[in-house]
């Protein structure tokens, strides 16, 4: 049991995943995550204000989760082609884990992303900002020939999004999606590559 003034606001996003994962959005309360913490619902308002306060942070932890991994490769120093290769390959089996290994749970998020389109388009904006970074590196390093990144990044994105968009986690567990994943790849490289 926790103390209301011990209560962090980790301790109840962690609490909220488990409530959201036994009762799915539509039935998981405030009251029911206060509960779950041994504390008043109004414990749990004093960090967020609100059901959707509560439910859009819930959403950005999620999302975040993948970001730490591909931060780290993001600003690592080497061979471009090498680190946004393995920034694709991270960020499909981090998606890919999260729907396989918990299919309740990533149900749930996909509810939640569906009513957080600013908290969608955040994490969007970070990960095609991630990519820019890579495909700037590789510019300069003479390994990619865009003449805009962002533009690039953008386009790098979207024509990955089988492998990381929730829409497509039905296929994840395809048996040939890995070489799925490197044709698609091979044929991006070479685009980044073309002059």
């Amino acid at each position: 049991m926790t103390t209301d003034n011990a209560l962090t606001p980790e301790q109840i996003l962690s609490a909220a995943e488990d409530v959201l994962r036994r009762f799915g959005p539509a039935k998981a309360t405030v009251v029911d995550i206060a509960r779950a913490l041994g504390v008043s619902h109004g414990s749990v308002y004093r960090h967020f204000p609100s059901k959707a306060a509560l439910r859009e942070s819930v959403t950005q932890r999620w999302l975040d989760q993948a970001h730490d991994q591909l931060a780290t490769i993001t600003v690592e120093r080497g061979p471009a082609v090498e680190r946004l290769h393995r920034w694709l390959a991270t960020l499909f089996a981090a998606k890919r884990k999260k729907a396989l290994d918990d299919p309740e749970l990533f149900a749930t998020y996909m509810t939640l992303v569906g009513e957080a389109s600013d908290t969608v388009e955040a994490h969007i904006e970070t990960l095609t900002g991630q990519i820019a970074s890579i495909l700037q590196d590789g510019i300069h390093q003479g390994a990619f020939t865009p003449s805009h990144a962002g533009t690039a990044a953008r386009a790098v994105f979207h024509a990955t999004a089988r492998f990381h968009d929730p829409e497509y986690a039905a296929q994840w567990s395809a048996p040939k999606v890995e070489e799925d994943f490197e044709a698609v790849w091979s044929l991006l490289l070479n685009g980044l590559r073309s002059h």
